[in-house]
């Protein structure tokens, strides 16, 4: 397999205290991976070294030649009263790379793909502020595409959606990384999320445990990651964390 990003016993930190400590990782070409930890953990930072966006401390990060790589951020921090269309947005990705203010027809017709390759051609022309959880999740994830990344980053693109909306966008990240694109995301839904993805990695301020949602999403994982004793049950071939309340109720059904 072929590393897009290497970590090599990167920390980094803020204001001299330290957010990640002695952190090695790869992302190898067409992975899936999930970054579990609780808040403060570490997870955005390491999306931050991953895209550039930040330089650590001590240790180093290198990237294959050529690689190119894309982010999508939480939903939470976009400021959706801004008055652009979706189209508009998506578009806005690009601006770096255009020597003219307004839109060639090849970037409309770059625009109007990956749209339609998401299933929101329709919404092009809508403000932003109009559309639902999942269609926002959508329309960000076109703008970054619109990059033509080889890895897409997304800081919890799951949060605050409902069920129906985290199975969507899962089904939607899952059919583009069959199209051989690496993705890597943070998630702290452990049930939801995290226990559907092949490869799962556990931080907190350092790597846990790497691999299969069964090697990772276990109770010694879970202490050492989260600082709190999980139980987990077996359900359906699929590991579930509960709280000890839940595990009387749950073990009639759990296999």
């Amino acid at each position: 397999m072929t590393a897009l990003v290497s970590i090599e016993g990167a920390t980094f930190g803020y204001s001299g205290a330290a957010v990640l400590k002695d952190v090695t990782y790869a992302v190898e070409a067409g992975a899936f991976t999930g970054i579990v930890g609780p808040s403060g953990s570490g997870k955005t930072s390491l999306l931050r070294l991953l895209l550039g966006t930040a330089k650590p401390q001590r240790g180093s990060v290198s990237r294959a030649p050529g690689v190119a790589v894309s982010y999508v951020p939480q939903l939470e921090t976009v400021n959706w009263s801004f008055p652009v269309t979706v189209a508009e947005c998506v578009l806005m990705s690009r601006a770096a790379r255009r020597a003219l203010p307004w839109a060639t027809r090849d970037e409309k017709a770059d625009v109007a793909g990956v749209l339609d390759r998401l299933g929101i051609a329709d919404l092009a022309g809508r403000h932003i502020r109009e559309l639902s959880g999942g269609q926002q999740q959508r329309m960000f994830i076109a703008r970054a595409l619109l990059r033509r990344p080889q890895l897409l980053l997304l800081d919890e693109p799951t949060s605050g959606v409902d069920v129906g909306t985290r199975h969507e966008v899962l089904h939607l990240l899952d059919d583009l990384n069959r199209d051989g694109l690496a993705i890597v995301l943070t998630t702290h839904d452990l049930n939801g999320m995290a226990a559907h993805l092949p490869h799962l990695v556990a931080l907190h301020q350092r790597i846990i445990a790497a691999g299969a949602p069964a090697d990772v999403i276990v109770p010694e994982v879970l202490e050492r990651t989260f600082g709190a004793r999980m139980e987990v049950l077996m359900h359906l071939g699929m590991p579930v964390v509960v709280d000890g309340g839940q595990v009387g109720l749950l073990r009639g059904v759990a296999g």
